[in-house]
Parts: structure tokens; C-alpha cells; sequence
């Protein structure tokens, strides 16, 4: 949280935002990229000066423009740009093209896999995500936001908190979006879930809970996103994979609030579970054979 602190202070601000600040003409130079952030995330200051036809020195000065008190910050914020921005196509064609390798390709998706775990067990702060738990629990209500390939996530925490007794309600289209966020207020708890450049629809339901006075936690993949500039508190979860996303990452950090939830209150867990237990032993859903 601290380097994320001192890259993005100026927390609210979009990178286009960030840019309308500078002189017509240093918008002109820099806006190469804002458009394509991964063709200049490992450029040197000259590099980048020359790339854009100019000098070292007005880049330096368009980097202070923009917010950043040094060019290493700049290309953290670049780095967290591509991420943001990668595309499902760009991540296949990274990959090699041997298709007769495939099985290295699995294994290299493992690999990543393991990795996202393990960011995400040395990053999380577990102080901050019980400050969440205990608000969860004091919650009229609890509205989940998420859509496209998100829905899974919105689903699954839906069930894992349903299970606990809690008052779960979703969204995950445009309509029912509107109209949830539209009714959230300051006795809720509202979860948005979107990754990359955010959904347009997570991102603007977010926005209006958040105006409405809900209390709102984002899950993202990266500082820059949308997701994590308007939520009140954000966990990042890495979702990196050789392309498309992946959300082993998320699963797990959901599984670590399903947990913490469950101990926060262990007598009013265990209350409920034994009626659970009942069901999971001798409920009719269950194959006997």
C-alpha cells in the first residue's frame, strides 16, 4: 500500500485527467502513451525523449506535470497502465507459437497461477480486511457487483455469504445495476468486482452506491483501476495468466473473507451450520446410491 500511496496520490485521477492538467502542446507529446502504456513501460528517460522527438528534460517536466516525483514512479504507474489495458490477444501472442508445445503452455499457466497466489499472500492486509468483515456483519444489506467473465466471482460470493446468513443481493447487468446501486445507502455494504480497465457498468453502479452513501469495497488487479480509485476501502488480487484472466487469485481472497466472516461472529456461525449440518447430512438434494 505504501508505493501504490506515493504513485497515486492524487487517487481519483484518471491518467486522461492526469494529462488534461499539462499545456496543449505537452498533452499533444505524451498522449502516444496514454494510448499504447506497454510500448514504453521499460523505455529510459532518453529513450522515451527520443521516441517522442524530444528532450529528456520536457519529459521530465511533463512526468512532474502529470504528478509524479520521479520518473521511476511514472514507469511504476505505466507498469500498472499495461497491466490494465492487456488484451487477451496480446497475452496469446506473447506466448510461442509451437503448437506441438502445448503441455509447456499448461504448465507455464500453472506456474502463474502459483505466482498470483503468492503475490497475494505477501500482499494482503488482513487488518484492513477485517474492518470490512465487521461492517459486513452490521449491513442492512449486502449488493454484489460484476459482470462478463465476474459474474462467477459475484456467484460465488453470493453463495458463501447466502450460506452465513447474510442479506446477499447481486447485480450483475446494466439494468439491475442502476437500479441496485440507485437504492444503496448508508447502512449498506456494496462489493464491485471487475478487472483490467473495469466495466463500464461495475464501475458507474460503484460510483453511484459510493455517492449514495454505501459503504464500498473494490476487488481489482491493479491500483489504476477505476474499481480501486472510487471504492472506500481495495484489495488487489493479481488476475495474470499467458492470456485471458485468471481468478485463482480472487477464489482464494474470497475464501479468506468467507473465512474471516464465519470467526468474526463464531456463535452465530455455529448456530447457523448446525442447521446446515441437517441439511448437508439428510437433505433430499443429495445423491444416495
Amino acid at each position: 500500500m505504501g508505493k501504490a500511496a506515493v504513485i497515486f496520490k492524487d487517487g481519483s485521477m484518471s491518467f486522461g485527467e492526469r494529462i488534461a492538467r499539462l499545456h496543449k502542446k505537452r498533452q499533444e507529446l505524451i498522449r502516444p502513451v496514454q494510448e499504447n502504456p506497454r510500448d514504453y513501460v521499460l523505455m529510459s528517460v532518453r529513450a522515451l525523449a527520443e521516441k517522442l522527438q524530444t528532450d529528456p528534460a520536457t519529459v521530465m517536466r511533463i512526468v512532474q506535470g502529470l504528478g509524479f516525483e520521479s520518473y521511476k514512479d511514472f514507469k511504476a504507474y505505466l507498469h500498472e497502465l499495461s497491466i490494465a489495458n492487456a488484451t487477451s490477444l496480446q497475452g496469446m501472442q506473447a506466448t510461442s507459437s509451437d503448437d506441438s508445445d502445448s503441455i509447456s503452455h499448461a504448465r507455464k499457466a500453472l506456474e502463474q497461477d502459483l505466482q498470483n497466489l503468492q503475490v497475494l499472500r505477501n500482499t494482503l492486509d488482513m487488518e484492513r480486511l477485517v474492518s470490512v468483515v465487521d461492517k459486513i456483519h452490521h449491513a442492512r444489506s449486502i449488493l454484489v457487483l460484476g459482470g462478463d467473465m465476474a459474474i462467477t466471482l459475484v456467484e460465488f460470493i453470493d453463495y458463501k455469504l447466502t450460506l452465513l446468513g447474510f442479506p446477499v443481493i447481486t447485480a450483475t447487468t446494466p439494468g439491475k445495476t442502476v437500479h441496485a446501486a440507485r437504492n444503496a445507502g448508508k447502512k449498506d455494504v456494496v462489493i464491485a468486482l471487475s478487472f483490467r480497465r473495469g466495466l463500464r457498468q461495475t464501475v458507474e453502479g460503484l460510483q453511484r452506491a459510493r455517492a449514495n452513501g454505501a459503504f464500498c469495497v473494490g476487488i481489482t488487479d491493479t491500483f489504476v483501476s477505476p474499481v480501486a480509485r472510487f471504492a472506500n476501502q481495495s484489495f488487489l488480487t493479481p488476475v495474470e495468466a499467458p492470456f485471458s484472466n485468471s481468478y485463482v487469485a480472487p477464489i482464494s481472497f474470497i475464501n479468506i473473507l468467507f473465512t474471516l466472516c464465519a470467526h468474526h461472529r463464531r456463535a452465530r456461525t455455529l448456530s447457523i451450520l448446525r442447521k446446515v449440518d441437517q441439511e448437508q447430512r439428510h437433505g433430499y438434494r443429495w445423491y444416495v446410491g
